[in-house]
């Protein structure tokens, strides 16, 4: 009997000094992964996080787009994550921008054109209407010229027929906001080269941010992952602590 007692402490002492030795290397494990994905997101974060000073570009267009977009974008995007009720309204609303910039920034040679045919027109009709027009004299009051006078909508000329006029209404008092900046922006650039180089980015990025907006209303970014990150995971899972059962002691 103290033959076998003695032989069961002796299984229970062993049973201790593999289990301890166990835990240790696992928790040892789980260290050593902890800092394996520690460095991964630091790497990450390092990679991510773009130069205090940047090299500025080759191109002045693109150098005065970059800091347009640093004051818009986030104006855009504020206005544009209001709109929760229906995908309809933010389509409305990126159209109106991106078709209100393109009205904006026409070229100058095309205003001056239609500055030139438009005086044209107005020599010739001068020339065809009656002559004692000039010698009209209006006796009305200033309220009833006024009262006379159909009132402009703004909107109505902004808009864009078929589209969501919730949309339409959020872009015109988002575009006024950033319209001063556009302007100024573009009228800083006489170079042809760098006008169409801050003219073609500018649409092609406001429609990309537009996209990324959408993206993140919608909840459907992946998040990112690592190696270190899904051997840790799923190591998580069978660094369980063993039983008697699970040890061969190979007695």
């Amino acid at each position: 009997m103290n033959n076998e007692r003695e032989l069961r402490e002796s299984i229970r002492s062993v049973v201790k000094a593999v289990k301890k030795k166990r835990l240790n290397e696992e928790k040892d494990l789980r260290i050593i992964i902890q800092k394996m994905i520690d460095h991964e997101l630091y790497s990450l974060n390092e990679r991510q996080v773009s130069d205090v000073d940047p090299s500025p570009n080759k191109s002045t267009g693109i150098n005065v787009l970059e800091d347009l977009l640093k004051n818009i974008i986030t104006v855009l995007e504020t206005d544009y994550k209001i709109m929760t009720t229906s995908e309809e309204q933010r389509k409305s609303f990126r159209s109106h921008v991106v078709n209100a910039i393109v009205n904006t920034l026409k070229p100058v040679e095309i205003n001056n054109d239609a500055t030139a045919v438009n005086e044209d027109i107005e020599i010739e009709l001068g020339d065809e209407e009656d002559p004692d027009q000039d010698k009209f004299i209006d006796i009305r009051s200033d309220a009833e010229k006024k009262a006379d006078e159909k009132p402009e909508d703004p909107l109505a000329d902004f808009g864009i027929e078929g589209e969501d006029e919730t949309g339409r209404n959020m872009a015109y008092n988002s575009f006024k906001k950033i319209e001063t900046s556009v302007v100024n922006s573009y009228e800083l650039l006489s170079a042809e080269e760098d006008k169409e180089l801050f003219h073609d980015y500018l649409i092609a990025n406001v429609k990309l941010y537009f996209d990324k907006f959408e993206t993140e209303l919608a909840g459907t970014v992946e998040e990112p992952t690592n190696q270190a990150y899904n051997t840790a995971s799923s190591g998580e899972d069978n660094l369980e602590e063993p039983t008697d059962d699970e040890i061969d002691l190979g007695l």
